[in-house]
């Protein structure tokens, strides 16, 4: 995993500026001299949680997890306290299981002391006491940095009672996931932390009404929590300047993954292209490969051709061409590679990694992955696309119980439009019977 060796710094790098060279984590100290903790402090200081709120929104921060949701309007709909004793949660979700995305890992590993500040400020703003990490469990040395990063942040008294002597009290904890992909939908994820199977919840109603245990409850991504201290730093018009020429604000950890010269996790604003990406920080594919397709943000996204790499990387952009920008981590398909194989390989994890709740998801990805082996092996029937077509639908948007089984058909119905001749190759040409 790399970061780009262009100079980053406060003004154009608000998430990535204080990375250290030899990607040692930043500690406590060199955290503070780097302008750490001054967004929350500012934020106790100078604004009232309403105040937090409206400035969030106005910065038109959106979820960098996938779903793209107004991080200010989510807070909003957090009920306000009627009495002190009322209890709210904030959720960090840090189960990075999306194939071929390690954005937040970078995050979390190198700058822990940037995700507990961002915490702490979410914290104040909708008025909740109690916080957790909910990590992947694969994350062993993010867990490392966060546990330390906690304590050293206890120490100075920046986390648990009558916070720099305020009324605000606020604890964080870490709770590692046992791998599982569905975690990653935040009702899931809710069910987990409380013990429970991770299913997902029927909604309504909401977690921000009904969460954890029952109580008002904020779910939240590592990277949108990350650029909370450098909106409350540098002001709502600063950020919405650093996007390039697009609808969407700030910047963006993207990549690009697959067989191209340099795969890595760059900070990049909004509305760079993902040709610039690819040839600029990528360095292009590797030497006898060409670019067949790409998933712009991650293995449940559909796949994109090189015609599109001039689109935007923004949120509009991306779902105008026909797919998502999910977690802007991109997978490069090479022309050496068979599509179906790679369409194949993601519905069996997906099928593994479905609940298993409704009947769509839980039967239907098995059925793909069954007759995309056969494809893949020459030994296809006449009605195997026709199937995958229908089963397309029928796993779709509104048709499952969460988004796992539309997440998932995606790279299956853009390789079926693109690439329908790889797939009639694997159908047996004699007449069945």
């Amino acid at each position: 995993m790399k970061i780009n060796n262009i100079i980053r710094n406060i003004e154009t790098h608000p998430l990535t500026w204080r990375l250290r060279k030899d990607k040692k984590p930043v500690w406590f100290d060199e955290y503070t001299k780097k302008e750490g903790y001054s967004g929350f402090k500012k934020a106790l200081k100078n604004f009232s949680s309403e105040e937090i709120i409206k400035l969030i929104i106005k910065s038109k921060l959106r979820g960098r997890g996938g779903a793209g949701f107004y991080t200010g309007l989510k807070w909003s709909l957090i009920p306000k306290k009627k009495k002190n004793t009322d209890i709210i949660y904030l959720l960090c979700n840090a189960d990075e299981m999306e194939p071929g995305t390690y954005k937040d890992r970078l995050l979390m590993e190198q700058m822990p002391h940037q995700l507990i500040e961002g915490m702490m400020i979410s914290a104040f703003a909708i008025q909740a006491n109690i916080g957790y990490i909910f990590l992947r469990g694969e994350y062993i040395k993010a867990e490392q940095s966060l546990r330390r990063a906690i304590i050293e942040a206890k120490e100075q008294k920046l986390l648990g009672q009558n916070i720099l002597n305020t009324t605000f009290d606020f604890e964080i904890f870490i709770h590692t996931g046992a791998g599982r992909y569905i975690c990653g939908e935040e009702t899931a994820l809710i069910n987990s932390l409380e013990g429970r199977r991770p299913n997902p919840r029927s909604k309504p109603p909401f977690p921000a009404e009904v969460g954890l245990w029952g109580k008002p409850t904020c779910v939240n991504n590592v990277e949108t929590l990350s650029n909370i201290p450098a909106i409350l730093n540098n002001g709502v018009q600063w950020y919405l300047n650093l996007s390039k020429k697009s609808n969407d604000t700030g910047t963006k950890m993207m990549g690009f993954c697959g067989k191209v010269n340099q795969p890595g996790v760059w900070e990049l604003p909004f509305g760079i292209t993902a040709r610039e990406i690819l040839e600029n920080y990528a360095n292009g594919m590797c030497k006898n490969h060409s670019l067949k397709a790409w998933q712009p943000g991650g293995a449940g996204t559909d796949f994109l051709l090189e015609k599109h790499l001039d689109i935007k990387m923004d949120f509009y952009s991306i779902a105008s061409a026909g797919s998502r920008l999910g977690t802007g981590i991109s997978i490069a398909i090479d022309n050496k590679t068979s599509i179906v194989s790679v369409v194949r390989n993601l519905e069996e994890f997906f099928a593994r990694e479905s609940c298993g709740l409704c009947t769509p998801c839980r039967d239907g990805l098995p059925w793909i992955v069954q007759i995309l082996c056969s494809i893949e092996k020459s030994k296809g029937l006449s009605k195997d696309i026709k199937i995958l077509k229908n089963l397309c639908y029928q796993l779709g948007p509104g048709k499952s119980f969460c988004a796992h089984a539309p997440g998932a058909i995606e790279p299956l119905q853009s390789a079926l439009k693109f690439f329908p001749e790889e797939f009639e190759k694997g159908i047996i040409k004699f007449i069945e019977k």
